[in-house]
């Protein structure tokens, strides 16, 4: 009876799963060193390689399982050392797995375009054969040549987990992909006997005894067997015998090999606990083992063909560590969060009645005012527990980095060192997706336009490897972003002068180093001298300020002549719920972030002039700021008729100060942000409500 399973949630399974593993692929290879090659990268490398493979062909996605297998093979050779690890092999396994990302990318349309796989293909092909590595299988396996009997049958004692549906998996593909390698034979078993009304669709209550008769002897090993398990090597009880053309069960040499870890020597499998748990560690099932009869399988030699004895017992109750961590739909969690922001918004419509001064203080019970109070302890622990759910560390967003730099580095004929300091700094998970993308503009801007050639800053009395730095950090309730490189600088005259060319600054104004600096970040402003791939089109700098800005936070830059530079991005912790100060103009209420605000003053007369045009300035510590009067702006009625009556908040925005005119202030409170523009329409000034 074959299970109907949804292919749209196999595919995203297995997409994630290759996500993963692609990550581990592309870090692992960039830390490879010529010459050297660290055997614990490696067996990293090579186990993601073989689990994208063997995923790939147990859900039949066989155009990334067909090209994964040649760069595994590859990836094999470097690692066992008939091959020794190069710029050339590497920057060709590099490929190879943007080549797999594109693949796994399309798997959702549901056609995969491999003309590029085609074409890396006869470049592998051409590496595996060429000199100081093994020449490359052929399409049709030949014969394995071990030392002992050549294995003619597999025995497989299959017995999936009850839960294994859950994970998207159906045994039935498993079967069916062992029938390619010869002639199967299925035996199905209940677990237990079970009435109607305990069985549950949603689990497996069956399992299988299978006998696999190969169509020629010694074509496929042990490996090749584990690998249709693999996905569900933590799902399933699982027992495979070797069986040899004369009905003896064998595990040949060259599958000894296979059993053990990628970078352990060739011992042999009756070694059991650690040639089990160095399986395991390779993500190969930790129970695929023969029969044992109650030898002590620790003191057994080694041989060519190691009688039953020889081999270690799984434990029949041996159950797969559990990881701590659970996948959730980002849907639900923003539907959580949701609730709990409105069990924010009920909390602090109650809290009024249990302040002190208010009129109903007398009226109310004391146990009312202690629940009260128990009710916002609570909510607040709610609160930050929920809003953790969501919070990601930057790892995941700087380890692209470490590629990027590479590549460009190359390309650009520069040395360059990356440090990454606060990978583990928490953001949360909307924030950090939309922050890449202003990253890999400052980056690139750093790479082209701040770090000098190796001739140039051995000319200016520097290293000829330059230093980039990606930092990140938590300050005061916000994340700070910081890029550093002891690159040129910003060459301010040459900025000003090309700001001035193109009309952005008016000829002869006066402007502070800051805010010559700061113009970089105008719309279409550009210094570079000729239009490459990186820059010189005056399309980025514009666009970083803008989406962190539409993110709630404010980037800025400090740069010196010849030394470096430094940009900083501050961002909010997260977007859903905010930390504000309360403000009202006449009637009306107003939310003005806290992070947001600088200082708060009673401004005296001679502090605020009046402009020609009306405009309003006041004098803050010998500068003077422009003044917004929020009921103008709004057009409500206002207690405060002169400048002396009201108060003026300083907030801060995109470096710029500007002070808000209010009648007072009121309460600090958190407040959950609901879009305006969706909700109703888009007014000015207002960035959402609550």
């Amino acid at each position: 009876m074959s299970i109907d399973v949804d292919m749209a949630e196999i595919a995203a399974l297995f997409i994630e799963e290759c996500q993963e593993g692609l990550e581990v692929m592309e870090a692992g290879l960039i830390d490879l060193e010529p010459g050297t090659a660290d055997s614990e990268t490696m067996n990293a490398i090579f186990r993601a390689a073989h689990s994208i493979k063997g995923g790939g062909a147990t859900f039949g996605f066989t155009e990334i399982s067909d090209f994964a297998h040649h760069a595994e093979t590859l990836l094999d050779e470097m690692r066992t050392g008939q091959r020794q690890v190069t710029r050339e092999n590497v920057d060709l396994l590099l490929a190879s797995t943007d080549c797999i990302k594109a693949m796994v990318d399309e798997l959702g349309d549901g056609e995969v375009d491999t003309t590029r796989a085609d074409e890396l293909v006869v470049d592998l092909k051409a590496m595996i054969e060429s000199d100081g590595g093994a020449p490359a299988p052929a399409a049709s396996p030949e014969p394995v040549k071990a030392e002992g009997p050549l294995v003619s049958a597999y025995k497989i004692n299959f017995k999936p987990h009850s839960t294994i549906f859950a994970s998207c998996n159906d045994p039935i593909y498993m079967l069916m992909e062992l029938k390619s390698h010869g002639e199967l034979e299925v035996s199905a078993n209940g677990v237990k006997e079970l009435s109607f009304d305990q069985m549950d669709p949603e689990e497996c209550h069956l399992n299988w005894q299978v006998a696999l008769q190969l169509s020629e002897p010694g074509t496929v090993n042990l490996e090749t067997i584990k690998e249709v398990f693999a996905w569900v090597e933590d799902e399933c009880d699982l027992e495979i015998d070797a069986i040899a053309t004369d009905g003896s069960i064998v595990m040949p040499a060259s599958q000894n090999d296979a059993v053990a870890d990628a970078g352990s020597s060739n011992d042999s499998v009756s070694d059991s606990d650690e040639s089990a748990s160095k399986t395991s560690e390779n993500n190969a099932p930790a129970n695929v083992v023969a029969k044992e009869t109650g030898t002590d399988t620790n003191k057994a030699k080694p041989s060519a063909s190691p009688k039953p004895s020889d081999k270690p017992q799984a434990s029949a109750n041996s159950k797969p560590k559990d990881s701590g961590n659970i996948r959730v739909s980002i849907h639900k969690i923003d539907a959580l969060i949701n609730l709990v922001g409105e069990l924010v918004i009920t909390q602090s419509m109650l809290s009024r009645y249990s302040g002190e001064g208010t009129e109903n203080n007398n009226k109310l019970d004391e146990d009312l005012r202690e629940g009260l109070a128990q009710l916002a302890r609570n909510t607040r622990d709610m609160q930050e527990s929920v809003m953790a759910i969501r919070l990601q560390p930057i790892a995941s967003t700087f380890s692209r980095f470490t590629r990027l730099v590479r590549d460009t580095s190359n390309a650009l004929g520069k040395k360059i060192d990356l440090e990454l300091i606060g990978e583990n700094t928490e953001l949360d998970k909307t924030v950090l997706e939309k922050i890449a993308d202003p990253l890999v503009h400052l980056v690139r801007n750093s790479l082209d336009h701040g770090l000098e050639t190796p001739e140039e800053r051995l000319e200016a009395g520097k290293p000829e490897t330059g230093n980039l730095t990606l930092n990140a950090y938590h300050k005061g309730g916000v994340v700070i972003i910081e890029v550093t490189d002891d690159g040129a600088g910003i060459n301010q005259h040459k900025v000003l002068a090309k700001a001035q060319e193109k009309g952005i600054v008016d000829e002869g104004v006066d402007l502070t180093p800051d805010q010559i600096n700061d113009l970089i970040f105008a719309p279409g402003f550009s210094t570079a001298d000729v239009v490459s791939d990186l820059s010189g089109r005056g399309v980025g700098m514009d666009v970083v300020r803008r989406n962190i800005t539409e993110l709630g936070g404010e980037v800025s830059v400090v740069s010196e002549m010849g030394v470096g530079s430094t940009f900083t991005i501050r961002l909010p912790l997260t977007l859903a719920i905010v930390d504000g100060q309360l403000v009202r103009v006449g009637s009306e209420c107003y939310v003005v972030p806290l992070l947001s605000i600088i200082e708060t003053v009673q401004p005296k007369a001679e502090d605020v002039s009046a402009m020609p045009g009306h405009t309003e300035l006041f004098k803050q510590r010998g500068e003077y700021i422009p003044v917004l009067r929020l009921h103008k702006l709004f057009n409500v009625e206002s207690d405060s008729t002169s400048s002396t009556d009201g108060l003026m908040v300083v907030v801060e925005s995109n470096g710029e100060n500007v002070g808000l005119f209010v009648d007072d202030l009121l309460d600090q409170q958190q407040v959950v942000i609901k879009s305006l523009e969706t909700n109703y329409r888009q007014i000015q000034g207002i960035s959402g409500a609550t």
